[in-house]
């Protein structure tokens, strides 16, 4: 996204101008990203989503879609329309992001000794389940290459200096960051700078959990997804009834929205993840979720 940048404004960022003095007071108050986080967390009924999938898979041999793309997708038209959800606060300012981003872990085999790289996508308004389920295909399958990622080059480049240049080098870096200074280079694909960072938990046979928030970077949202399981239910006759469901925990900073912006933003993405079809429109197109 090209925004025309004001004195104040980030590259990645820019500023708000015209917020309440609270909101505007409280870095000052509450500075530290890591000692501000609100946990929120959901069960989700995932029959609507499992029978999407079988109908959407239909004849597809190769790359089919899966629940980690129709959550992310979810999350990301959310954020779409709920923007407060795509900001950040650093150097004790709040930003509203430039760019819709999430960056994920992936795992190059299921093995102990196996690497690990880092994925990192870009969404936009025109979004859609099928141009997320390419995006995240490609970056999968390059993630899994021998060629490694821009943040995992960055990192060993860095961790070649002797203890005492990197102590300084890392201390060098935060004054950047608190500035919005640290070089695009390094931090293009740095999870810490995404929108959200995701987590499939469930992929590796885990719950859903609590994941921290860092200081380091503009990231302001942390989404685990947990392991698929059955859980019960209440029929509207009041019978007992199990479905497969997946947990979701999702870390934010409380300090970029309050508490019913909060409230309304998770209405939406469940409703998003419990008509799965809503995901094939632009992710700018507006739900009726109330």
């Amino acid at each position: 996204m090209d925004v025309k940048r004001r004195a104040g404004d980030r590259r990645d960022g820019t500023l708000l101008r015209n917020i309440d003095s609270m909101h505007k007071l409280t870095p000052y108050l509450y500075p530290n990203r890591a000692d501000n986080e609100a946990y929120l967390s959901e069960r989700i009924d995932i029959t609507n989503i499992m029978a999407y999938l079988e109908r959407k898979n239909a004849g597809i041999t190769e790359y089919p879609y899966n629940l980690f793309q129709v959550i992310l997708t979810a999350l990301m038209k959310t954020m779409v329309l709920r923007p407060q959800m795509n900001r950040f606060i650093q150097g004790k300012r709040i930003y509203q992001r430039n760019e819709l981003t999430a960056a994920f872990v992936v795992k190059k085999q299921f093995k102990d000794d196996a690497g690990e790289a880092l994925a990192f996508l870009r969404f936009d308004g025109e979004s859609t389940i099928d141009s997320a389920h390419n995006a995240i295909v490609e970056e999968i399958t390059a993630c899994r290459s021998d060629t490694p990622d821009n943040s995992t080059a960055s990192m060993d480049l860095v961790c070649r200096m002797p203890r005492f240049l990197l102590t300084f080098a890392m201390w060098l870096f935060r004054r950047l960051d608190y500035n919005g200074k640290v070089p695009y280079s390094l931090i293009k694909t740095d999870p810490y700078y995404a929108s959200v960072m995701i987590s499939n938990l469930g992929s590796i046979k885990l719950k859903s959990g609590y994941h921290h928030l860092t200081n380091w970077g503009t990231n302001s949202i942390f989404c685990i997804i947990g392991e698929k399981k059955l859980s019960p239910f209440f029929d509207e006759n009041g019978t007992v009834i199990m479905r497969e469901t997946v947990d979701l925990g999702l870390t934010v900073d409380e300090r970029i929205a309050d508490g019913y912006y909060y409230s309304k933003t998770m209405r939406l993405f469940k409703h998003l993840l419990e008509h799965p079809e809503l995901l094939e429109a632009p992710a700018k197109e507006m739900v009726n979720f109330e």
